[in-house]
Formats: structure tokens, C-alpha cells, sequence
């Protein structure tokens, strides 16, 4: 499991905003991968992220 199956899950979502947790459970992987997954993905600035309100928790998606 890495950064790509992350990545082509939310281009296919592209509509919608997820939680690490949201990912984790709809690709079957866990929420450790995907969390580790995101924090890369962050860093190329393929997706946008913003805080939930709620502490560490963020709301993913495809920067379109």
C-alpha cells in the first residue's frame, strides 16, 4: 500500500472530502498507511487538506 493507491482513490472522488480514516476504511488498508501516505502526499501539493475542528484530524481531497 502506498502514496499512489491513496492518490488514485481521491482522484476518483475528486468531488468529495475524506478523513484518513474515511480512506483507510474504503481501500481495506490501515489507517497508519494511509496516514503516512498522506503526510507525503501533502508535501507535493497534489492534495488539499484542512482541519476538521477536531484535534489532528483533516479533511482530504484532489487539488483539481
Amino acid at each position: 500500500m502506498g502514496q499512489q493507491e491513496v492518490y488514485d482513490f481521491l482522484c476518483k472522488n475528486k468531488d468529495k472530502w475524506f478523513t484518513s480514516r474515511d480512506i483507510s476504511q474504503a481501500l481495506n488498508v490501515s489507517i497508519g498507511s494511509v496516514t503516512m501516505s498522506l503526510k507525503k502526499l501533502r508535501k507535493t501539493n497534489l492534495i488539499k487538506y484542512k482541519n476538521t475542528g477536531k484535534r489532528n484530524t483533516y479533511w482530504y481531497r484532489v487539488d483539481s
